[in-house]
């Protein structure tokens, strides 16, 4: 089934063996402490850093969506106020969100065509994390490498978060210029929802252990713990990890997967950039994502 809608991607045809291979292997009613499933979180993990070029020095978790990585950022890494730059609507809700938990929290919204002047985002000393949203899902927007690394680089004390549910699995992410990547495999990954990354950096991992947030059950402090015998604190999505494993042994190197996604792009985009009943939704090609394409057309008319 092929949808076109901002919600869950088609999974990859191979996902329909990797179920029946998970049933007969015995994974649905796996042990989640016994060595089985720790092992298949250690080669989850490193096959992850591989496949995604994830530097060795940051820590890669399990959560249930990105939705959760939302609340856990929140908690865990942001005492007092987080800022949001964001175009859509999932950079919003993100937003929303946070000031739910810390109503001192900020946000700055632009649009679908516009690079907002990095040396006037307002955010200040007293931000603990600053967010954006990577690839907006909503509306076909992407913020390229070189914008985050200017943001990363104003940062002064506070965290940089990037949402990037519909692009990591699908382009290559410098995860060197921020601190926090996290994402849903519902998009490039091609797989069913109810599973999340994410990925922290050395920086990130120093603030929440100094922090030592532990009022909540996903607390980064609490996961982090755990991820250190290959483990989760709750229990977690069994199935949903052993298709991500089964997915990443079967994929090229990211490197080949954004070539690909890339071409396929461009080929789209000159489409119907000379098309007449449809062009792009996003105008700015500086702007338009690379893994998900918006388009606009004509208002239909309605007849009696």
């Amino acid at each position: 089934m092929y949808t076109f809608n901002p919600g869950p991607s088609a999974v990859y045809p191979a996902v329909r063996q990797y179920l029946t291979d998970a049933f007969d292997e015995g994974w649905l009613s796996a042990p989640h402490r016994g060595e089985r499933f720790t092992g298949l979180v250690r080669q989850t993990v490193t096959d992850l850093r591989a496949k995604l070029n994830i530097p060795q020095d940051y820590t890669v978790f399990f959560l249930s969506s990105a939705t959760e990585c939302w609340e856990v950022l929140t908690q865990s890494l942001t005492p007092t106020k987080s800022f949001h730059l964001y175009s859509g609507a999932f950079g919003e809700k993100w937003l929303d969100y946070a000031r739910a938990l810390r109503p001192a929290s900020t946000g700055l919204a632009f649009g679908l065509d516009e690079l907002p002047n990095v040396h006037t985002l307002p955010f200040n000393d007293d931000t603990d994390l600053v967010c954006l949203t990577q690839n907006e899902t909503s509306n076909a927007t992407q913020l390229r490498d070189g914008f985050i690394l200017n943001v990363f680089n104003r940062l002064g004390n506070a965290l940089l978060a990037i949402d990037a549910t519909s692009s990591l699995g699908g382009i290559q992410l410098k995860y060197i210029k921020a601190d926090i990547w996290f994402a849903s495999v519902q998009k490039a990954f091609g797989l069913p929802a109810g599973l999340a990354l994410m990925v922290l950096s050395p920086r990130a991992v120093a603030r929440f252990r100094h922090l030592n947030e532990r009022a909540h059950y996903n607390s980064l402090t609490a996961q982090y713990e755990k991820m250190l015998n290959w483990q989760t604190n709750y229990t977690p999505n069994v199935l949903g990890i052993y298709l991500l494993s089964r997915v990443l042994q079967d994929r090229a190197p990211i490197k080949a997967v954004h070539q690909h996604l890339q071409d396929r792009a461009t080929k789209l985009y000159d489409f119907f950039d000379s098309a007449t009943q449809l062009s792009p939704l996003v105008q700015n090609p500086e702007t338009r994502s690379t893994t998900v394409i918006g388009l606009q057309g004509p208002q239909p008319s309605s007849t009696r």
